[in-house]
């Protein structure tokens, strides 16, 4: 009569547990990558009061199995679905990442390396990216040239001093276009026709020369190029020209095509915009005091077509792109050569942050750069299901998971992907946890009547002795 009394205490203990865990899965249904559980009941072990016994030909008599009576159930595994993925929830933020397969993202907290599914980062106030709990985002550096370097994962820190800013590039080509138009009435009185040359020194200061255009009073098809003033950020410097006009330019009556004569360069002189001697100027090797390899830096741009002024700071103007049509008088110019190359830069700043597919985080510069500021590593498990439960929706490597090495891999070497924008929703489904909850009150009521009738029984045997 006990026994059932205590089979029945174990039912309801375990469909108590049950309960408990259908509660939680309900309680986080809308928990960022939340993974459901459940439970599975095992028996307990059993009295056997009878064993079984083997046919015997000397008694002629057959077998007979065992008998026994089961004490109770108990709780054979609590299970999380851990592999099952939750459907995705957009966000648009571009630190709301989502794995795609069965990789983890690593965190640090406290100095312990954890691992979760949950990818609602944000950046702290030191810049480093990190969990909505605090914990460092873990993952793979960039060495000076900005190659990723596979080691240890360490703090990923998108916003640090480190990345707040690009170098600068002094311009090194810049390219005249438009057309002049010999009839222009500019020249037929007599005035040059104004145009504007910018470029970048190396420390990523912006300048901008303001030439005139001049046509020669004998001839209509030559024209020279004079430096009027150079501004940087709207503030007149004191930079001059020391020879003029810098440059001469003549279209072939015929054809219109121009050739840039006079200050054009040879093999002993070079035409020079030079910061440190405050203009333009014609000078030679000697003059500038160079070595052989450092000429050899100044003069290398093909000059031979006459088309093309180099300035010793790096800056050839090219005059290629001229017409003399026609047409309406028009001069414009662009940083760089016809191929884009030489456009020298602004010192850049980080004005965003993106993430890619492969975990790489990349950062945008307002001067156009875009610069690999490190990338989110990842952990695999041989048994995902064998990681313990931290709370803060991580989780701890176990001897039954397997342990982590430390260095992680890349997203796309495990056939998964990283989203960004997106978040992975909890995957409990209400449906079946709401099922479960009915069949585990059910259990619960069956097992509290086996406590009450073995009561009642208990009674009648008590009133025996009435």
């Amino acid at each position: 009569m006990m026994r059932s009394l205590f089979s029945g205490v174990s039912g309801l203990k375990v469909h108590q547990t049950k309960m408990d865990v259908i509660g939680n899965n309900i309680a986080n249904v809308n928990t960022v990558a939340y993974k459901s559980m459940s439970v599975t009941f095992s028996e307990v072990f059993y009295q056997t009061t009878q064993s079984a016994s083997g046919a015997n030909a000397t008694t002629q008599r057959g077998g007979t199995n065992a008998k026994q009576i089961g004490l109770g159930s108990n709780v054979g595994a609590i299970s999380t679905s851990i592999t099952s993925e939750g459907a995705s929830q957009r966000t648009d933020n571009a630190f709301d990442l989502k794995i795609g397969g069965e990789a983890f993202f690593i965190v640090q907290s406290n100095g312990e390396q954890l691992f979760t599914r949950a990818g609602n980062f944000t950046l702290d106030e030191a810049g480093n990216l990190v969990t909505s709990s605090g914990a460092y985002v873990m993952g793979w550096q960039v060495d000076s040239d900005g190659v990723i370097q596979k080691d240890s994962v360490t703090p990923l820190q998108p916003r640090s001093a480190e990345f707040a800013y690009t170098a600068p590039e002094a311009t090194s080509a810049y390219t005249v276009s438009g057309n002049i138009n010999k009839q222009d009435t500019n020249f037929l009185n007599g005035n040059p026709i104004p145009m504007t040359v910018r470029f970048y020194d190396s420390l990523g200061y912006e300048y901008t020369a303001n030439l005139s255009v001049t046509q020669d009073a004998d001839d209509a098809n030559k024209y020279t190029v004079d430096l009027s003033s150079v501004y940087c950020n709207n503030k007149l410097t004191n930079l001059s020209v020391s020879q003029s006009p810098i440059a001469t330019i003549v279209f072939d009556p015929v054809t219109g095509a121009p050739t840039v004569t006079g200050s054009t360069v040879d093999a002993d002189s070079n035409f020079i915009f030079s910061f440190a001697e405050g203009g333009f100027t014609t000078a030679s090797q000697a003059d500038m005091g160079l070595t052989d390899e450092e000429w050899a830096e100044v003069t290398q741009i093909d000059t031979g077509s006459s088309l093309i002024t180099q300035l010793a700071n790096g800056i050839a103007v090219d005059y290629s792109q001229l017409t003399l049509l026609a047409d309406e008088t028009k001069l414009d110019g662009s940083f760089g050569s016809i191929d884009g190359l030489g456009t020298g830069k602004a010192v850049g700043t980080l004005s965003g942050i993106s993430i890619s597919n492969d975990g790489c985080i990349v950062g945008s510069y307002t001067n156009g750069d875009v610069a690999t500021l490190g990338q989110i590593a990842v952990a695999t498990f041989s048994n995902a299901n064998g990681l313990e439960k931290e709370g803060d929706n991580y989780y701890k490597a176990t001897l039954n998971s397997g342990l982590f090495d430390g260095v992680g891999y890349d997203i796309t070497s495990t056939g998964g992907t990283i989203s960004s924008g997106v978040l992975e929703m909890s995957n409990v489904d209400l449906s079946t946890e709401f099922t479960e909850m009915i069949t585990t009150q059910r259990g619960f009521q069956a097992n509290s009547r086996i406590i009450t009738v073995s009561d009642t029984l208990i009674e009648e045997l008590v009133n025996l002795k009435r």
